[in-house]
């Protein structure tokens, strides 16, 4: 460990892409990977004047070699991050502390799981995890920084950083998983008769406003499609004014034409003939396992559209494609009629004030405890068979 250095950058283009790909790993998910954070921050939608302060940390050798890196943003406010701290903030209010700026490991504005420290195969990631986290504390110290989290933690990382003092705050999503279908019909299968007939009926209510939805990926994808495809998401997150949430700039539409991205991302062109001049359109990521939805838009209001755009043409792809799961994005109640299990997920978090982590870490407990047990009653009514995800802790564990 001592000869180790460390290093913060305010930009992963300070990091040779090679050097990050090599230790993200080439399984690593689409989120995560070097072009897809570099366009977040080369077009502008991920910066200091956006509120997200790019502030990754990496660990070199004497020689320089790359052995270790943390994805970590310096956020001056909560959005994007779909894990809602605000009752944190109000605590920190209320003990005369300043909330803002926060340190925030993920990708950003994708409420995705897979967050860890990346390390160089044949290190000690467990020891490097340690480290990496005390130099955190220090900068935290030194800058007067009241809170470090780490959300969407991979679940093989988790322990580590566990071990190294992070305290764990559960939270809710939504997955589907193929459980070993094979075609739409399979899908349609599992569900029960009242809810087989909606899903037809939603699908039909498309069908007879001659709507097709046409999947675009790879060399499909054309620069007016994804300038498209920005509209549609610029105009959907404007119907909700000011909570609409729109964090991406058009240049990163742009850059998803890159070979290297577009290979990852699959339009639902929704049209009534040319793909290329799509009504409606969603966007999702795709790696070889899974699928995962991010933005949609349209132009019309066409009953029903939305479950075919976002849920059910994009779960016949991953059918066909051998995916096996499919993640709908955050929130929506109305996920859990259409194949989508409730799941928890993991957030880590280290506080710098003593009031504080107490606090929050006597509270915990109870509120992980509620968590699982609304998820278990969630899942308990789902309208089709499906295979419960393990939920890791029990509320009698806690």
């Amino acid at each position: 460990m001592a000869s180790l250095s460390a290093r913060w950058h305010r930009s992963l283009q300070e990091i040779p892409e090679a050097d990050w790909e090599r230790l993200v790993g080439e399984d690593a998910i689409p989120f995560y990977r070097w072009r897809w954070l570099t366009a977040l921050e080369a077009s502008g939608s991920i910066a200091a004047d956006q509120g997200w302060q790019p502030l990754h940390l990496a660990l070199r050798r004497d020689d320089d070699t790359l052995v270790a890196v943390a994805p970590l943003y310096l956020k001056g406010h909560s959005y994007g991050e779909f894990v809602f701290d605000q009752a944190f903030a109000r605590l920190a209010a209320d003990l005369g502390l300043r909330y803002y700026p926060k340190l925030v490991g993920m990708s950003p504005v994708s409420p995705v799981q897979g967050y860890r420290f990346h390390v160089a195969p044949g290190e000690d990631a467990g020891a490097l995890t340690a480290l990496m986290l005390r130099l955190i504390d220090d900068f935290a110290a030194r800058n007067g920084i009241l809170s470090c989290n780490f959300l969407y933690v991979d679940p093989a990382w988790q322990p580590l950083a566990e071990a190294a003092g992070c305290a764990c705050w559960l939270n809710q999503q939504s997955l589907w998983s193929a459980q070993g279908q094979e075609q739409f019909a399979d899908y349609l299968a599992g569900f029960n008769a009242n809810q087989r007939r909606n899903i037809k009926r939603e699908r039909q209510a498309v069908r007879k406003a001659g709507i097709s939805v046409t999947p675009l990926t790879g060399a499909a994808l054309t620069p007016a499609l994804l300038e498209a495809m920005h509209g549609f998401y610029a105009q959907h997150c404007a119907r909700w004014g000011p909570w609409g949430s729109k964090y991406l700039e058009s240049s990163f539409f742009d850059a998803l034409v890159d070979p290297e991205l577009s290979a990852h991302v699959v339009l639902f062109s929704a049209h009534r003939g040319d793909p290329h001049d799509p009504v409606a359109m969603s966007l999702c990521i795709q790696d070889q396992q899974q699928l995962w939805g991010r933005y949609w838009g349209t132009r019309e209001e066409i009953d029903c559209l939305h479950f075919e755009v976002c849920y059910y043409a994009p779960i016949a792809w991953a059918l066909e494609r051998g995916l096996q799961r499919f993640d709908p994005g955050a929130g929506g109640s109305h996920k859990r009629r259409r194949g989508f299990v409730a799941r928890p997920l993991a957030s880590l978090h280290r506080w710098y004030d003593d009031r504080m982590d107490a606090l929050i870490r006597a509270w915990l407990p109870r509120a992980n405890g509620l968590l699982l047990e609304e998820i278990e009653a969630i899942n308990a009514e789902l309208p089709f068979r499906a295979e419960t995800p393990a939920l890791g802790l029990s509320a009698a564990d806690l």
